[in-house]
């Protein structure tokens, strides 16, 4: 296992961090086979898990803390908040209100006295900026977190967000948790320059692609991955933007067997040859899953093989626009791009 400093905290992580998404009924994963996927990362060497306060309502994070119970000490252990937990308005969002009560919650649940890292899960519009850091640097005094940072922000808020720190004296955002792989590298144009410029780690999340560089997907073939039976419109083959994933990966399957690679070496050896990537995030469902990605733990591709990536998904590319999740929301929502 290769290790890097997370930003400029001075933490030492692994290049390979183990996500904890599929914990619970997500991934239909139980408490045994978590405990035995945490087992198995820590003894290859991975030092960084990472969970969500909204990874099936809780269950995730209660998983990963029965998991980790004895050896806290040893592990980088990070969480998240913002996304709705419930039915009630004000039990989402970065206010205040809501983060001091979702992180007393995450600790529960964790069955630990703080976290290492406090994600906010994706940028929220109606709290401002000063009122997200002042909270988080409140938590942070207190010893309830050590480091926080934001995840799938657009990168004018990852700027907005540096400023409002300087501005008002508050501790600031660290690090930053795209979505990230070969088929979604729109990031490469605005988000890693923009935490390379303020010395930001970047955790990135999906560097599989949902999947689709995992090798269970491919041209000609039925897809009977999780995903797929969950989001199947992501998987048709009729649709434009898919077929353009097919092919892509067909290339990149060729480009991997002449290297002497599986596709996911080549994925995940992809993501962290990005010199602004700190660790690729892998969340498997299964020790086996865990297994197969562990693999690419050592690989560093050559000039060569990233150049006929280069050549397949040209840089800060997206082949499927429609599933990004750092869009400001006035492309999404027309009320906010008309005048009133």
């Amino acid at each position: 296992m290769q290790y890097r400093t997370l930003g400029r905290t001075g933490v030492q992580v692994s290049t390979l961090a183990l996500g904890a998404m599929n914990f619970g009924a997500i991934g239909r994963t139980t408490q045994e086979e978590a405990t035995a996927i945490v087992d198995a990362a820590l003894e290859a060497g991975v030092n960084l898990i990472d969970t969500a306060d909204m990874y099936g309502d809780g269950e995730s994070e209660e998983m990963v803390g029965k998991a980790v119970a004895g050896r806290r000490d040893d592990i980088v252990l990070a969480t998240k908040a913002t996304m709705p937990i419930g039915e009630e308005r004000n039990h989402r969002g970065s206010s205040r209100r809501w983060l001091h009560t979702a992180l007393d919650d995450s600790l529960r649940r964790l069955g630990v006295d703080h976290v290492d890292l406090y994600q906010m899960h994706r940028w929220d519009p109606t709290t401002s900026d000063e009122e997200t850091l002042s909270a988080l640097t409140d938590l942070q005094r207190a010893g309830k977190i050590r480091y926080f940072g934001s995840s799938t922000f657009p990168a004018y808020r990852i700027v907005q967000a540096q400023w409002a720190a300087r501005e008002h004296r508050l501790s600031r955002y660290v690090t930053e948790q795209p979505s990230y792989s070969i088929l979604q590298r729109g990031i490469e144009a605005h988000v890693l320059p923009v935490t390379e410029e303020y010395g930001m780690g970047v955790l990135a999340w999906s560097p599989l692609a949902s999947g689709w560089l995992s090798g269970a997907v491919r041209k000609g073939r039925d897809v009977a991955t999780h995903r797929s039976g969950v989001l199947p419109e992501r998987f048709d083959p009729s649709l434009p933007h898919n077929q353009a994933r097919y092919d892509a990966v067909e290339r990149l399957a060729e480009v991997a067997d002449e290297a002497g690679l599986t596709l996911i070496q080549l994925a995940l050896g992809f993501v962290n040859a990005h010199p602004a990537v700190t660790a690729a995030l892998i969340g498997p469902r299964t020790v086996e899953h865990l297994r197969s990605q562990l693999a690419a733990a050592d690989t560093v591709l050559s000039a060569d093989v990233l150049d006929a990536i280069d050549a397949i998904v040209a840089p800060g590319t997206d082949l499927a626009p429609g599933e990004k999740f750092d869009t400001p929301p006035a492309l999404l929502d027309a009320s906010l791009r008309r005048r009133r």
